[in-house]
């Protein structure tokens, strides 16, 4: 079994609905995104996904989010923006178009990650 990950990131505003604490108030992160591909078989260049494919898709994800309010978008609409429903987002949005994305992880600061992964 063959695993990948690649890292990126991006800034945005937003705040927890249902919370009782800070976080119910708007604030930001610069969230790190980490995305995990498994898989078993190479391609004729003995590669399990380019990763620069990889990244040139994980940045369409993450444009949709960076340097945006989450609560605003359409998408989020009514929906608690955690870290964990952010990576259930990415998640589902790269296995659109890589069906060996294996899980992502989410990561609000450098001591807090939320993964989402399917079993």
């Amino acid at each position: 079994m063959y695993e990948l990950k690649v890292i990126s990131s991006f800034s945005a505003a937003h705040h927890l609905l249902n919370y009782e604490g800070e976080c119910e108030n708007q604030h930001g992160h610069n969230w790190k995104v980490e995305v995990y591909i498994k898989g078993e078989n190479l391609d004729k260049s003995n590669i399990l996904v380019d990763f620069k494919v990889l990244k040139r898709e994980l940045k369409k994800v993450l444009d949709e989010l960076d340097h945006k309010d989450i609560n605003e978008l359409e998408q989020f609409k009514n929906i608690s923006p955690s870290s964990e429903v952010l990576a259930k987002y990415i998640y589902d949005g790269m296995k659109k178009v890589f069906p060996l994305v294996s899980k992502v992880g989410v990561w609000e600061n450098e001591n807090s990650c939320s993964m989402y992964y399917e079993n």
